[in-house]
């Protein structure tokens, strides 16, 4: 079986030389190239035709952004991000993904060598998703951010067009959105969230994501979303209107506390190996939620959240997940669909829309009252 066929661009001759080590090391993967930056990697590519790309954000000559922006637009390939664990490296890493990269890794700023280290089932963990993911050609400028302020009035001409109006009632707000992603997750999650009104019912979520991303990665979302967006926090109400995401580093469950959902934030062990996780999240909403859950499984290596899927099925509650055409990777949801968890299969694209639609008055979803 061939192997993965890797270029390293990095500026730091260090870590091009643990990485090159790091990939050399498996039986399944070579490192064919190392460059100090995206000028001599453009032509490495070309000579080298590589399976994956490990790219760094700061270098000379150009960033790796716009080096990344130029790849994705004219010799689309999969790519993992090199970052810095710094909030300006989060921000960036965030852009990266909108741009088409695959997964990233965080870096910190000391201890490289130690951290490469440490790191290294993770580097080519992401490197094996990475060089079997679906890569699509990125032309598209990035989506454009919401003003979430009072609207203005009929009578002004440069007034955005108004959202089309919903019919959700108060049976529609009762329930609750529950969002499972892995790689790919983060472009995923925004198509789903953006289409949805200001008025939707509550939605938590959990990305395969580690700690200081989450942050960026929920304000982002909020800048571009109708609802707002953010870091789910321990005991806070989970409301309608308002989209909650696992902080990177904990695990993320839902509660009742009286007739309010409450969320549950802890520093509790990885499950699947993974922390925050899908089967934390949705076998919560499996024994809280019941019949007022609607859950969804996109994009995403692995089965983590599978079986926990079919469980808030067995418990009254309507599953989609993405189709494998437009998943990044089709892990998780073909997992799902195979525990039997799914109600529907869709593509990425409808899936917003279809939530709209069981949520609407007059919709087929269940009804259950608290």
């Amino acid at each position: 079986m061939p192997k993965i066929r890797v270029v390293v661009v990095d500026d730091s001759a260090l870590v091009r030389s643990l990485l090159t080590e790091i990939i050399n090391k498996q039986p399944d993967m070579e490192c064919v190239g190392a460059a100090n930056d995206p000028l001599i990697a453009r032509e490495m590519i070309r000579e080298l035709n590589p399976d994956v790309i490990t790219l760094d954000v700061e270098m000379p000559r150009m960033d790796g952004l716009d080096f990344l922006s130029r790849l994705m637009r004219l010799r689309p390939m999969p790519v993992v991000m090199v970052s810095t664990l710094t909030e300006k490296g989060a921000e960036i890493t965030m852009r990266a993904l909108e741009m088409g990269a695959i997964d990233f890794v965080a870096k910190p700023r000391i201890g490289v060598a130690t951290a490469l280290k440490d790191l290294s089932t993770e580097i080519v963990d992401k490197i094996r998703t990475a060089s079997v993911a679906h890569v699509s050609r990125h032309t598209q400028a990035p989506p454009a951010t919401v003003a979430k302020k009072a609207p203005v009035a009929s009578g002004d001409s440069t007034a955005p067009a108004a959202p089309k109006p919903t019919s959700f009632n108060r049976l529609s707000t009762e329930k609750i959105i529950c969002i499972g992603a892995s790689t790919g997750g983060t472009e995923a999650i925004r198509e789903v969230l953006v289409p949805l009104p200001a008025d939707s019912p509550a939605i938590v979520i959990t990305q395969h994501m580690p700690p200081g991303f989450t942050t960026s990665f929920a304000a982002r979302l909020d800048s571009l979303c109708k609802i707002s967006v953010k870091e789910a926090s321990h005991g806070e109400r989970i409301l309608p209107g308002h989209a909650y995401i696992a902080p990177g580093g904990k695990q993320f469950r839902i509660d009742r506390s009286g007739s309010n959902y409450v969320a549950v934030v802890e520093d509790t062990e990885p499950v699947n190996r993974h922390k925050p996780s899908v089967e934390v999240l949705f076998r919560s909403a499996a024994k809280v939620l019941g019949p007022n859950a609607l859950g969804v499984m996109l994009t995403g290596m692995g089965g983590d959240g599978a079986q926990a899927m079919k469980e808030m099925r067995d418990a009254g509650s309507y599953n989609i997940c993405q189709d494998e055409a437009s998943c990044v990777v089709f892990g998780m949801p073909r997992m799902a669909i195979q525990a039997g968890a799914a109600n529907e299969v869709l593509p990425l694209k409808q899936i917003a829309s279809k939530l709209m639609e069981k949520l609407a008055v007059g919709g087929t979803g269940v009804r259950h009252r608290i």
